[in-house]
């Protein structure tokens, strides 16, 4: 039996989807992980190589998992041995076919918020990579794009920092964003994406969950 919440996600995905695609977005809305991964598997064609970002969506769906399973080319910066040769590979993964990602706020009305620490992030979903696909849970959507922007800053942020025991930001230790200048601040880029140019190349793949920060 749907509950009044899977009730909501789908009337609010079906409108944020619709909203996306107005700005020239792919998008889809699906109930289920397995779902969503079954998608992705048939808008990744198998001579691409594929990359991704930080994202803890990424690990709660198992896409890393299943794409081993396809047999897919992967370029994974954990397998680095270094920082040095960490950094080449994340140099390689701009070049990718598809480049997966989590987004930290979408707006109702089909516009992308997210805040990167080195960029590398940001700079594959705006330029790069043949195509890009996002995976996003619900409670990634918020109400306009100023919503989006709080969401990103005040909420995604001060989370994700605490994935990270080494970055000695305010908002490590408080919880909440000091608007800081730290050296540790992973807000170093606030990146709005309005409109997918050129249409279709950024995919959007909402899940009926809570998923990532």
């Amino acid at each position: 039996m749907e509950t009044p919440k899977t009730l909501r996600n789908k009337k609010l995905g079906a409108k944020t989807v619709q909203a996306l695609k107005n700005r020239f977005f792919e998008a889809w809305y699906f109930d289920e992980i397995a779902q969503a991964l079954d998608k992705v598997i048939e808008l990744v064609p198998k001579d691409h190589t594929v990359s991704w970002g930080g994202s803890l969506t990424l690990g709660e769906t198992g896409i890393k998992e299943r794409l081993a399973l396809e047999g897919y080319k992967v370029i994974d910066r954990e397998k680095a041995q270094d920082p040095q040769e960490r950094y080449e590979i994340q140099r390689q993964a701009l070049l990718c076919d598809t480049f997966l990602t989590g987004c930290n706020a979408i707006s109702e009305d089909g516009q992308l918020v997210n805040i990167d620490g080195f960029g590398n992030r940001v700079a594959a979903m705006i330029f790069g990579p043949r195509q890009v696909i996002i995976l996003a849970g619900m409670n990634k959507i918020a109400k306009t794009l100023n919503d989006a922007l709080i969401r990103a800053r005040n909420t995604a942020a001060p989370l994700n920092v605490q994935r990270f025991p080494n970055c000695k930001t305010p908002c490590s230790e408080s919880g909440s964003c000091a608007d800081c200048l730290s050296p540790d601040s992973i807000c170093s880029y606030f990146v709005t994406t309005r409109i997918c140019k050129p249409a279709g190349r950024i995919k959007v793949i909402l899940i009926g969950k809570d998923l990532g920060l």
